[in-house]
């Protein structure tokens, strides 16, 4: 037995699982919100929101690479499987209205905006990092604590600079450091690969540059034994190489633990 889609969408509606809204209402988020739990005080219409290991709670940290969306009030459309109280609808897609403020300047129409310092605000973007989206309007703060609340259309994504080779060391010391705070496991992991690979490289180096001198210094001493010494040059190079090769191998097993 078949069942048309429009019998579904009549179910759902009618059984309290999907809410619609009049998206020319004032301040309406057009983007289907699903309802969560928000571990914090004080929650309000337009905050950021982050997912942790503890739960939803206001974004507080600039660039913020958990952002999960923003609560809105008015949500177009909105999925509530559980009806428990306290639960806020939760957007992360569409067009939404984002609490902004003055940190990073004044806000202009097309401007990037991330996550700051302040519980659940946003501010313009100026340097690599994750983003919340594009302001669609907008915001002249006379001072950097100044909080308004703007439409954004929620894009959350992980933004690069493409200005100069500066800009470009600078973005991947942001973006190694979000990487390090967000997994700190891997990110040890890969500082330790390196170091075993290095420390490989000048061990095998400075043992081959070490018998390299003495062979030359013995050829110079006794020109008959060339041979010998060539040869154990050449076995020299080769244990460079495999003292290279064991920590190149056992730097992938690391990163592979």
């Amino acid at each position: 037995m078949k069942v048309s889609l429009v019998s579904i969408l009549l179910l759902f509606v009618f059984t309290g699982l999907v809410y619609a809204r009049n998206i020319s209402a004032q301040n309406t988020s057009l983007g289907v919100a699903s309802y969560v739990q928000i571990n914090g005080k004080n929650v309000e219409d337009g905050m950021i929101i982050s997912s942790t290991a503890t739960g939803f709670i206001p974004s507080k940290r600039a660039y913020d690479g958990t952002i999960a969306g923003v609560i809105t009030n008015h949500p177009a459309v909105s999925f509530q499987i559980d009806t428990t109280t306290g639960k806020f609808a939760l957007v992360s897609s569409g067009n939404s209205y984002v609490l902004v403020s003055g940190a990073n300047g004044a806000i202009k129409k097309g401007d990037l905006i991330t996550t700051s310092t302040t519980p659940g605000v946003g501010m313009k973007v100026k340097k690599a990092g994750y983003v919340l989206g594009t302001a669609l309007e907008d915001f002249g703060p006379t001072k950097s604590t100044d909080v308004k609340r703007i439409g954004v259309n929620l894009n959350i994504h992980l933004y690069t600079t493409q200005t100069s080779v500066q800009s470009h060391l600078l973005d991947i010391f942001n973006l190694s450091a979000i990487a390090a705070i967000e997994e700190p496991l891997s990110a040890f992991k890969y500082v330790i690969s390196g170091l075993v690979v290095v420390l490989s490289c000048v061990l095998g180096f400075f043992s081959f540059g070490r018998v390299a001198a003495k062979g030359v210094e013995a050829l110079g001493r006794n020109p008959l034994a060339a041979r010998m010494i060539q040869l154990g040059i050449a076995f020299n190079v080769l244990l460079t190489i495999m003292i290279t090769g064991a920590g190149i191998f056992v730097a992938i097993l690391i990163l592979r633990l």
